[in-house]
């Protein structure tokens, strides 16, 4: 992992720094790395991401006097932001970053050029009132349609090159191609590709750039020319409105609602519906296979697997996503990262900053296609206001690297070439990508039936249970009585991903697919520990696994993962184990004795024989350990353990449900947060429609309601209507899926909340828990 600096908590006061000469609007002194932010040039231009670790490690809201804008870097303030529209307009989304020239202004208005609010820009109620109306296009069936069209473009452009042995992918194709489907989507007729290319550059230079005085005024030109072409393509589409199109369609909606969508709004929408469905995806594409060619591992893994493409494309827009940044305007005094923010002010809000925050992503600069929680990233923003068009993004980028994959696997980046951007804020993605191969390898030539295999891709966020990666046994052993402990590592020998102490990983070995923590030693990158309970009970999992792995077998896993974080900041600690238990605490243990903090470790079991790394135990936690075999009449007193516990001390627990229950029942009265368990076992989360009743939910985030009906689970209705919840187990077992309730009775059926938390009622697991009765608020 990257060493990050300790955080530094903002002083009270609100004002982040103290003692540097600059001010910023509220009279707090700016820091050096703040007064030399700039983002048209330099670090930020190369890499925005590490330009700005600086500010994640220890200023995370600054102000810019450069820019004249608060900049927020953090994935949870980035996150915040978005959450509250209300509070933080988008009204400034769109505005020009750099102040036009007269001249400029003159050559707009020749061309009666008046861009309006669109759904970008757009404050409430009026942008939500305009996006439920305009939201039938973007409905998961309606993007369907798309795909056959954007399989067989792909393949027309691709079989322009594929004999060519070198080719700029930008050029030649994924500059093209998403236009294509862009104008497709609109409903509008192709025009001049390379006409539309110069215009949508122009927009993005003249909106969020900083051209020179000379540049504006033919950079206005341009967008001028764009204004004027939207509105006569506009203009014909309203001779005949039938037909397929998100125009075309809001053309009709606007003889329903003619107060709701506009004239203007049409106006706008139809240019910046062009920029928005068209550059993003092309720059998100060139970025996603510069990155992928780049990490060869990563490329032969979907090769031999292309079931990764879609968390494989989901990664890619988390590390080097095409929007990187956007705006908001502060309506009234607030703080955002405990930094005062005056109303009026101006804030940068940085995605792919905090789409690099470790403390939302584990390994955040490295890219991993096994990543389970990568659906997370902020690059389609969140909120009312995320992307309407990310579904057709996915789409479109899956099928890109499928036929990539497929046609042209031993493809490769030309070396040494020099990768360049339009300069500006919030749009990223190179100019040109050249790559190349030998055509005499080109797979086709010897079997043309790999075009007849296309893969289909459920439209959506991706399934993370997909991103499962191929290990070997290296090692069996015997840690305990019907306990085998297995030591794996990578087929390929490479390193694995680093874990943390509580940290899990699912092993998929046959049919069957179970959830082990790991035990080992988390600076081993090479090689992952766990040890399993053979149940004769149970549902046979553990069984298969005891009795048939053998060294040099091979089977896959997800993960790591972590659900059972330790917190290294208490003053204290008790850890607690029953039976199989002890294989996340053990690893905490070692974490708390490398950091020098003060804990014991309680370890109850049936016999000596039965309790695993007992004698690892004695050897590295003597002093501190407590066993308490059963059959020596040892009974591990609860009640004197916690009562012990000194102040600002948290219990870590996890074993048997009575053994949990208790220490929950101890705990109940100490101050939130002190215990943190984990189950193994779920409760029983299978949906009974003739029991179950229908409810809605309204999202109040994004301003929406949605029917949960009788067989269906809440996760399910939110996916269903496009709202990305990440999820893992989906058993309310592992917390993945949790959403806060702002309103409404829970009926809970997970195993992760503490009673405490569940009498609170401001959190559920989306997976399994319902509504008592009555309407739930979300916060989505």
């Amino acid at each position: 992992m990257t060493h990050q600096p300790a955080p530094q908590a903002p002083a009270a006061s609100g004002c982040p720094m103290h003692g540097a000469a600059l001010r910023s609007p509220t009279g707090c002194p700016v820091s050096p790395e703040a007064a030399a932010f700039d983002p048209f040039e330099g670090p930020y231009q190369v890499d925005p991401a590490e330009a700005l670790r600086w500010s994640r490690a220890k200023e995370p809201v600054f102000y810019s006097p450069k820019l004249g804008y608060w900049v927020v870097t953090r994935y949870e303030d980035v996150k915040a932001v978005f959450r509250d529209n209300h509070t933080f307009s988008p009204s400034i989304a769109l505005e020009k970053i750099t102040p036009a020239s007269a001249e400029a202004m003159e050559v707009l208005k020749r061309y009666d050029y008046a861009m309006n609010r669109t759904l970008v820009n757009e404050d409430e109620p009026a942008h939500m009132e305009r996006r439920r109306a305009l939201m039938h296009s973007f409905d998961l069936e309606e993007l369907a349609h798309h795909e056959p069209m954007l399989r067989r473009l792909t393949r027309q452009y691709m079989d322009r090159f594929i004999d060519k042995g070198e080719a700029d992918l930008v050029d030649e194709m994924l500059w093209e191609i998403p236009l294509t489907v862009a104008l497709h989507f609109l409903g509008v007729p192709e025009e001049d590709m390379e006409l539309l290319r110069k215009y949508s550059i122009a927009h993005t230079v003249n909106t969020w750039g900083r051209p020179s005085p000379e540049e504006q005024v033919a950079v206005a030109e341009s967008v001028g020319k764009f204004w004027q072409l939207a509105g006569t393509v506009l203009e014909k589409m309203r001779q005949d409105p039938s037909g397929d199109g998100w125009m075309k369609y809001a053309i009709r909606r606007q003889k329903e609602l003619p107060d709701v969508v506009t004239d203007s709004y049409l106006h706008s929408m139809m240019m910046a519906g062009i920029v928005a469905a068209h550059e993003t995806t092309a720059n998100a594409t060139a970025n996603m296979l510069r990155l992928l060619l780049d990490n060869r591992d990563a490329w032969e893994d979907i090769r031999a697997n292309p079931a990764l493409i879609p968390n494989a494309v989901e990664e890619c827009l988390r590390l080097s996503g095409s929007i990187i940044a956007w705006r908001r305007l502060a309506v009234t005094d607030t703080r955002v990262g405990g930094v005062d923010i005056p109303a009026g002010s101006k804030l940068l809000i940085v995605m792919v900053s905090g789409n690099h925050d470790e403390r939302q992503f584990e390994n955040a600069d490295e890219l991993d296609i096994y990543r389970d929680n990568t659906a997370e990233h902020l690059t389609f923003g969140y909120g009312s206001h995320q992307c309407m068009g990310k579904n057709l993004a996915r789409m479109e980028m899956r099928i890109f690297l499928d036929e990539f994959i497929r046609r042209l696997p031993h493809m490769e980046l030309v070396p040494d070439q020099e990768f360049t951007f339009v300069p500006n804020t919030s749009f990223r993605g190179p100019e040109h990508l050249w790559v190349r191969w030998d055509p005499a390898k080109n797979p086709e030539r010897a079997d043309p039936s790999i075009l007849d295999r296309p893969l289909s891709f459920k439209i959506g966020a991706p399934d993370t249970h997909e991103a499962a990666r191929q290990v070997r046994v290296v090692e069996v052993r015997k840690e305990a009585e019907g306990i085998t402990g297995l030591t794996i590592e990578d087929v390929r020998g490479r390193p694995l991903p680093r874990w943390s102490p509580g940290a899990h990983i699912d092993m998929l070995v046959g049919d069957y697919v179970r959830k082990y923590s790991l035990c080992g030693d988390p600076d081993d990158t090479r090689r992952l520990e766990v040890a399993i309970l053979r149940e004769d009970t149970g549902r046979g999992g553990s069984r298969h696994i005891c009795d048939t792995t053998t060294p040099g077998c091979t089977f896959r896993i997800r993960g790591p993962k972590n659900h059972f974080r330790l917190d290294e900041g208490a003053a204290a600690y008790l850890l607690v184990a029953g039976g199989i238990g002890i294989t996340p605490i053990i690893a905490m243990a070692d974490r708390l004795k490398r950091l020098g903090k003060p804990y014991t470790l309680h370890y109850a079991g049936r016999s000596l024989a039965t309790m695993a790394l007992v004698e690892r135990l004695k050897r590295d936690h003597g002093a501190a350990l407590a066993l308490y075999p059963k059959d020596g009449g040892e009974r591990m007193d609860l009640p004197a353990l916690v009562a012990a516990l000194p102040a600002g001390g948290q219990v870590y627990a996890c074993g048997p449900d009575r053994l949990l229950s208790a220490l929950e029942d101890l705990t109940r009265e100490m101050p939130e947060g002190t215990l943190h368990i984990e189950h193994f076992a779920s409760a029983g989360s299978t949906l009974d429609p003739a029991h179950e009743i229908a409810f809605d939910v309204e999202l109040t985030d994004s301003e929406l309601t949605l029917h949960v009906p009788a067989d269906k689970t809440v996760l399910e209705t939110l996916r269903g209507a496009g709202i990305d919840v990440p999820s893992d187990c989906e058993e309310g077992l592992c917390g993945n899926c949790e959403v806060s309730v702002v309103e409404g009775e829970i009926d809970h059926r997970d195993r992760v909340l503490s009673s405490a938390e569940r009498a609170e009622g401001k959190r559920m697991m989306s997976c399994c828990s319902r509504s008592k009765g009555g309407r739930l608020k979300l916060a989505l």
